[in-house]
């Protein structure tokens, strides 16, 4: 596991264990958790932004592949250091791979629990992810948690660290405003499988999934989300800050859930379906499956995948 994974699994606002010993769980020096990182510079930042529009449009590009493209564009860089950067981002290739890095002492993986699951009906199945998302002299990252069903946006949250403390302020905000669903998935990720975020959902009685490794079809459509938001405002306005990010994400988050309309739900927009469906008034209308969502690729798909990804 990296140095930044390890970092990532620090959980600040623990009861029981202190930095102290948290630290010397993970195998990391204290002084390194205290110290602020030095922020990157320009040519890194450039090309940061390049990797995130890249890994966007193809995201079962890994750091190999995404070097020669790079090259192609006329970037200079070696694999080693587009790894680096990659990992910085928060980000992996999507599609089989060995595994390489564990969770941490005392946090549980658990099974995916949405295999041949029809999901037709509002806070059934919520899912979370984590992006990134470029910015003026930085970046920041957004956690978002999603409906399936109706692929609204319930909350979200921007940081300038992937600190598990913002993921958990948006489960909290969801929670509140729309009550619980059934399960919660989510990927493997390290803010995902602390404490403090798995512990909020057991306390709330949610079932919790969790992807395969590498399987990015288990939580298609909030990367479907991060597509659009991207190249529809991201890309497009290029803020410079975190306050411009924050008002224009909002912006276009309450676009997205009340106005922008969705063929697979009819050419309605989501939180119309989530109204409905949340309140019994009509059925979640899926043009091509028959009021249902798919929780999985069907088996040539998963092998064309995994062809890409190679």
């Amino acid at each position: 596991m990296s140095t930044p994974d390890r970092r990532a699994r620090l959980d600040r606002e623990h009861g029981v264990l202190s930095i102290r010993r948290q630290c010397r769980l993970l195998g990391l020096a204290r002084s390194g958790v205290y110290r602020t990182p030095e922020p990157p510079d320009d040519d890194d930042l450039a090309l940061m932004r390049r990797i995130d529009e890249l890994f966007t449009t193809w995201p079962f590009l890994g750091s190999r592949r995404m070097a020669q493209m790079l090259g192609g564009d006329g970037h200079a860089v070696n694999r080693k250091r587009v790894q680096r950067l990659m990992r910085k981002m928060g980000i992996a290739a999507l599609g089989p791979k060995p595994r390489t890095s564990k969770p941490a002492p005392g946090h549980k993986i658990f099974p995916y629990l949405l295999r041949g699951l029809t999901i037709d009906r509002a806070n059934q199945v919520w899912a979370a992810d984590i992006t990134y998302i470029p910015i003026g002299r930085g970046f920041l990252y957004l956690v978002a948690i999603m409906d399936w069903a109706s692929r609204t946006v319930l909350s979200w949250r921007l940081s300038n660290t992937m600190d598990v403390s913002f993921c958990v302020s948006a489960l909290e905000e969801a929670l509140a405003r729309f009550g619980k669903p059934e399960i919660f998935n989510t990927d493997q990720g390290s803010q995902f499988t602390t404490m403090a975020f798995t512990g909020a959902l057991e306390r709330a009685g949610i079932q919790i999934s969790m992807d395969g490794c590498g399987r990015w079809m288990d939580n298609v459509f909030i990367e479907r989300l991060w597509r659009s938001l991207k190249h529809e405002d991201i890309y497009l306005k290029g803020y410079a800050d975190g306050r411009e990010a924050r008002a224009g994400i909002s912006e276009w988050i309450r676009f997205y859930n009340n106005r922008r309309p969705h063929q697979a739900l009819g050419h309605r927009s989501p939180m119309a379906v989530w109204r409905d469906s949340a309140t019994g008034a009509k059925a979640v209308d899926m043009m091509d499956n028959a009021r249902a969502l798919p929780t999985c690729p069907q088996p040539q798909q998963q092998q064309h995948t995994a062809c890409l990804a190679a």
